[in-house]
């Protein structure tokens, strides 16, 4: 890994790590007092470190906060290849390795969240805490309408399927740049294209359930009542799959409980760090 500025600073550097056998540059800002508890900050899909801005300037007299854009997300530029979530792993790992930082805690939002579970489930030492916004990477129980999509999907492709291979590649990603393919996606993947619509893929493919039973430090969900992306009932099965869970539902806030409610968001964090 390599790094343009000094690391530790109080401005937003850029670095270059190694995310899935490639370099890519990710944009990270550090804030808070130097011997601050160190907190590490994770935003959403679609989103960037500004979004999570009332965490950093609400916990900045007390936390030493290392926030990072994902590639293709913020201020960090789009890769050319896509990434997975190993490649969400490969970030957290070279921040972390690059910071020194040995006992940290993290804050993840929706996608960040997600991140946060996993990595948390194969890196335990120095990991304190979690406290995780609307999190992601629980199963949501599908609608009859997802089901036809994903019927409709399975009926174009199976033509191409019995093809030989160069012949099947051919069909299948012309049916992947159709209009009617196009349609059948989320909103989300229709305003993507090339690497990120393949990151996309890759990661909201990523399911946690199956990690939970291996996070061993205490877990503190946060879900806006309004919240419409991520249901209650995902939060739930969420926390109680989780050895140490807590849920904190907030009134009057939507899944972006840190715009909405920044006050009882970031008392929730504190809280959550002294205990």
């Amino acid at each position: 890994m390599r790094l343009q500025q000094n690391p530790d600073s109080d401005a937003g550097e850029m670095v270059e790590l190694e995310i899935e056998g490639s370099v890519m540059r990710v944009h990270m800002e550090v804030a808070g007092p130097p011997e601050g508890p160190r907190l590490l900050v994770l935003h959403g899909w679609g989103a960037s470190t500004e979004l999570m801005r009332p965490i950093l300037t609400g916990l900045s007299d007390t936390f030493r906060m290392a926030a990072i854009d994902f590639p293709g997300h913020g201020a960090s530029p789009v890769p050319s290849t896509g990434y997975g979530m190993p490649g969400h792993l490969d970030v957290i790992r070279g921040v972390l390795n690059l910071l020194g930082w040995k006992t940290y805690g993290i804050v993840g939002h929706s996608n960040g969240g997600r991140a946060a579970l996993t990595w948390a489930a194969d890196n335990p030492e120095g990991l304190q805490y979690l406290a995780l916004i609307a999190p992601s990477g629980i199963r949501r129980k599908r609608s009859l309408k997802y089901h036809l999509k994903s019927w409709t999907a399975r009926i174009l492709k199976a033509p191409f399927l019995v093809l030989p291979t160069r012949m099947r590649d051919f069909g299948l990603d012309w049916v992947r740049h159709s209009l009617v393919w196009r349609l059948l996606g989320s909103s989300d993947y229709r305003a993507l294209e090339g690497s990120m619509r393949e990151t996309f893929v890759q990661t909201v493919n990523h399911y946690v359930e199956p990690l939970l039973a291996d996070i061993h430090v205490p877990v503190l969900v946060i879900r806006g009542e309004n919240d419409v992306a991520i249901t209650h009932d995902q939060v739930t099965r969420l926390v109680d799959g989780l050895k140490d869970g807590g849920l904190h539902t907030i009134p009057d806030a939507g899944h972006y409980a840190q715009l909405d409610q920044a006050g009882t968001v970031t008392n929730a964090i504190r809280s959550l760090a002294s205990a």
